[in-house]
């Protein structure tokens, strides 16, 4: 008797062997794409032979559709890891918290601080601080020049990074994470609206079961309906055949005030950042690998 099996393309196709397939081909087609390109940008060098992204310091951003900014981070583990971690479902707080949803993710940027490159602890606790704080510095300046591009003057972080002086951010590496046929298939506005709408679901969703969450994750939750209500609104008038809405028509610091500090402390030079930046034990992950 002859077995029928699902191949990832979704066919139906005979059975020809009892072989297992590599886990690194059963994602779809789309997601494949994807995970392709980030591999790519990843193993970008600089104009000195650096791969970009193998710095241990350093600053991220994730664009979406429009090339609107929607994230900021920093990581002190390594640039690959960290990305790697929020682009490929790996634990994070951002995609376990329904806050990034990387169906929206289409361009990454990168700031690598090499500067920082064979720091240690070791080396002293006050030298480490002050790299820390050099490092907040960076975040808050990318957070803030983020957030100045930003229709709505707010992206999703949950956590907004301490607040520093702004700085001169080094030289950067931004590209496209998806291919013209992906931005075809998952850009056009309908599927984006459906797609942010079951976003803030599975948000409020969380938010609900877990109900002590963090003022910030309910910050994101007005800051995504606002992405959504904006995104609605633009496609009813194109429909329509008005003109495209203003932005300011929407004021999300009017509802949730300030996105330029915490509430609760907003100028805490001793503020340790993201819990998320801290390490964890699965130093690498097989993105690169066949599993």
């Amino acid at each position: 008797m002859r077995l029928l099996r699902m191949s990832s393309h979704g066919k139906s196709s005979l059975r020809a062997s009892a072989v297992a397939p590599r886990k690194s081909s059963l994602p779809a087609d789309d997601v494949q794409s994807f995970r392709a390109a980030l591999r790519e940008v990843l193993s970008e060098k600089d104009d000195r032979g650096r791969v970009w992204s193998a710095a241990k310091w350093g600053v991220y951003a994730f664009y979406d559709y429009d090339g609107e900014p929607i994230y900021v981070g920093q990581t002190k583990e390594k640039l690959s890891v960290r990305v790697q971690r929020h682009l490929t479902n790996q634990r994070t707080d951002a995609v376990a918290m329904r806050v990034l949803d990387v169906f929206e993710v289409a361009e990454i940027e990168i700031w690598p601080l090499w500067q920082y490159e064979d720091l240690k602890k070791s080396d002293g606790a006050e030298q480490f601080r002050a790299a820390e704080r050099d490092l907040n510095a960076h975040e808050y300046t990318a957070y803030l020049e983020a957030i100045d591009r930003s229709r709505h003057k707010a992206i999703l972080n949950e956590k907004i990074p301490p607040v520093s002086e702004p700085i001169t951010l080094p030289a950067s590496l931004r590209r496209s994470l998806i291919s013209e046929q992906t931005r075809i298939e998952r850009g056009h506005p309908d599927i984006r609206i459906a797609r942010r709408a079951e976003t803030i679901s599975r948000l409020a969703a969380v938010t609900r079961e877990r109900g002590e969450v963090s003022e910030g994750l309910r910050r994101v939750l007005v800051v995504q309906a606002v992405r959504l209500a904006y995104l609605s609104a633009e496609r009813l008038a194109f429909v329509e055949g008005h003109p495209i809405p203003d932005p300011a028509a929407i004021d999300v610091t009017a509802l949730v005030g300030s996105v330029l500090h915490e509430r609760s402390d907003p100028e805490d030079p001793n503020d340790p950042g993201d819990p998320e930046d801290l390490p964890e034990p699965d130093a690498e992950l097989d993105l690169f690998s066949d599993y």
